[in-house]
C-alpha cells in the first residue's frame, strides 16, 4: 500500500490503527507511575504534532509515553511529590534542547562519542532490571490473571499475524480484563459513574532543585533511542532525515513535547518504535497518517469512560504484562552491546559497565545537601563520566 494511492478515508482507518499500536505502551506508563491515562494520550497527540510542526511536516513519527521514566518517577515522587517531580519532567525537555544545539553546532558525531553502545547498553539494561521487583509486586497480586495477560501477551507476540503481532501488549490487557470480568474482580461502578466527555486530569509542577538534578540524567537514554529511531524511520521511508530537516530539529521537536508534557501533567513522551514497525508491515510512510494517529490520541483523552475504564484495570493483569516487557527491555541493552560489537574483554568496556549496572542494581545514592541523584540517572551520569575520562586503545580514537 503506498501512500500516493491512500484516499482520505484509508488515511484515517492507517491512522486510527497505528495510535492502537502505540496505544497499550502509552497508557501503560501512566497506570504505572500514578499520572493520569488521559493526559497521557493528550499529551502523546499534542506533542506528536508539535513535534510535526518543527520537523516542517516532513518526518513520520508518533511520540508516546516513554518507559525509561517509570522508575525515576515514582522514585521522584516518593522524594519531591508529584508537582515537584513534573518540573524534573519539564527539565527532560531542555536536555533535548541542549543535545539539539550541539548536533546543530557540531554534527551526529558528538553524540556517538558523549554515548556510545558501552554506555547506552547498561543503561537500558537498568531501565528494565530496575522495574523487575515491580512487576512482581503487581503480579502476585493475582498470579492466575498474570499468568493469563503475560501467556497471551508471548502468544501473540510469537504467532500472531498483521498489525495484531504488533499489539502484544494491548492484546495480553484486554484477555486479562476479560478474564478479569469473568472472575468478578472488576469494579464496573468507576467507569459507570465517569462523564463521556472530560478533559483529562492536568497537573501543574512546582519548582524543586532536587526533582530536575533527580531527572536530567535520566533523559540520557531517550535521547540516543531518538537517534536511533530516526535513523531507522530514515530507512524505511527511503529519505535522510537526519539530514533533511536535520536531527537537531528532530530533537528539539521531542524537546518541546516533553515540556508541554510536563507542564500539564504528563509523562515524558518519545520516538515509538513499534509505530516505526507498523509502517514497515503497512508500508506507509506519509507524515499525515500520524498526524491523524495524534488527533485520534487527543479525541480519546477527552471521552470519560476511556479513561475510567483504564482505570479499572487490574493491578495482576498490568503486572503479568509488566514481567514480559522489563525484561525485554533489559534484554534490548544486551542486544545494543552485541549488535555493536562491545568488546567485553576490553578492561575499560568492562569497568564502565560494571559501575552503572552495580550502581544502578545497588541502588546508589549521591546526596549534596537537600538534593539526590540515584538510580538509573545517577547510573547513566557516572557511565558518561566514565567513558569520557578512561583512557582509550589506539584503535578506539581512530574509530571515533
Amino acid at each position: 500500500m503506498e501512500n500516493k494511492q491512500l484516499a482520505p478515508v484509508q488515511k484515517t482507518i492507517v491512522g486510527v490503527q497505528f495510535l492502537f499500536v502505540a496505544f497499550g505502551a502509552t497508557v501503560l506508563v501512566p497506570l504505572l507511575v500514578g499520572l493520569d491515562p488521559s493526559t497521557a494520550l493528550f499529551t502523546a497527540g499534542v506533542g506528536t504534532l508539535i513535534f510535526h510542526l518543527v520537523t516542517k511536516g516532513m518526518v513520520p513519527i508518533f511520540l508516546g509515553s516513554s518507559f525509561a521514566f517509570i522508575a525515576p518517577i515514582v522514585k521522584a515522587t516518593e522524594l519531591y511529590g508529584m508537582a515537584g517531580t513534573l518540573s524534573g519532567l519539564v527539565a527532560v525537555g531542555l536536555v533535548y534542547f541542549l543535545m539539539s544545539a550541539l548536533v546543530k553546532w557540531q554534527g551526529v558525531r558528538l553524540i556517538r562519542r558523549l554515548f556510545p553502545p558501552v554506555v547506552i547498553g547498561p543503561v537500558i539494561m537498568l531501565i528494565g532490571l530496575s522495574l523487575a521487583g515491580t512487576g512482581v509486586n503487581m503480579a502476585k497480586e493475582d498470579w492466575l490473571l498474570a499468568i493469563i495477560s503475560l501467556v497471551t501477551a508471548i502468544l501473540v507476540s510469537m504467532f500472531a499475524k498483521g498489525l495484531l503481532k504488533l499489539i502484544p501488549i494491548f492484546a495480553g490487557i484486554i484477555v486479562g480484563y476479560l478474564a478479569a470480568v469473568f472472575m468478578g474482580k472488576v469494579d464496573f461502578s468507576v467507569i459507570a459513574e465517569a462523564s463521556w466527555f472530560s478533559l483529562p486530569q492536568f497537573v501543574k509542577p512546582e519548582f524543586s532543585w532536587g526533582a530536575i538534578l533527580f531527572m536530567i540524567p535520566v533523559a540520557i537514554a531517550p535521547v540516543i533511542e531518538h537517534v536511533g529511531d530516526v535513523y531507522a524511520v530514515s530507512q524505511v521511508a527511503g529519505k535522510d532525515y537526519v539530514r533533511n530537516p536535520g536531527l537537531h530539529r528532530t530533537m528539539l521537536g521531542d524537546g518541546i513535547a516533553c515540556v508541554v508534557a510536563g507542564f500539564i501533567g504528563g509523562p515524558p513522551v518519545t520516538t515509538y518504535s513499534e509505530v516505526t514497525g507498523a509502517m514497515v508491515l503497512t508500508k506507509v510512510t506519509d507524515p499525515v497518517v500520524l498526524r491523524i494517529a495524534a488527533i485520534t490520541g487527543i479525541l480519546f483523552s477527552l471521552i470519560g469512560k476511556i479513561s475510567a475504564f483504564l482505570k479499572s484495570i487490574p493491578g495482576a493483569v498490568l503486572g503479568g504484562i509488566m514481567l514480559l516487557l522489563f525484561g525485554m527491555i533489559a534484554a534490548t541493552g544486551v542486544n545494543n552491546m552485541i549488535q555493536n560489537k562491545t568488546d567485553m574483554g576490553n578492561t575499560r568496556n568492562l569497568i564502565i559497565v560494571s559501575l552503572i549496572l552495580t550502581t544502578g542494581i545497588g541502588g546508589a545514592v549521591l546526596q549534596i545537601g537537600n538534593i539526590s541523584m540515584t538510580g538509573i540517572g545517577l547510573s547513566a551520569l557516572i557511565g558518561v563520566i566514565l567513558n569520557l575520562i578512561l583512557p582509550r586503545t589506539k584503535a578506539e580514537k581512530e574509530e571515533d
